[in-house]
């Protein structure tokens, strides 16, 4: 078992940003990637952004490339977010799974946190 714990939610402005954090513990070394997902009242689960522990290569969802950053360090996961607009506001989960591909799919999530709120407003 993997356990994932979200921090850094809150309320902010349009055009801010925030930095969301992931502490993994438990049988990490079952999970090779790491990811987000974003649930926004009314919508579907997404996928935002993926990154594998060793390499480091990550993937993004379109609607946040070149505003939203993932990176590790040791059990942590972060996700840096630039240049925050009203529609990124949702529920914020961490995720772990097999490789970056199985997270990304969205089908193959292993893991779940429990979700850190982000609400930008306008």
């Amino acid at each position: 078992q993997v356990q994932l714990v979200e921090s850094g939610g809150g309320l902010v402005q349009a055009g801010d940003s925030l930095r969301l954090s992931c502490v993994a513990s438990g049988r990490t070394d079952s999970s090779s990637a790491m990811g987000w997902f974003r649930q926004a009242p009314g919508k579907e689960r997404e996928f935002v952004a993926t990154i594998s522990w060793n390499s480091g290569r990550s993937r993004y969802a379109d609607s946040v490339k070149g505003r939203f950053t993932i990176s590790r360090e040791e059990n942590t996961v972060f996700l840096q977010m630039n240049s925050l607009k009203p529609e990124d506001t949702a529920v914020y989960y961490c995720a772990a799974g097999s490789s970056t591909a199985a997270i990304s799919s969205g089908t193959r999530v292993a893991y779940w946190g429990q979700g850190t709120q982000v609400t930008v407003s306008p």
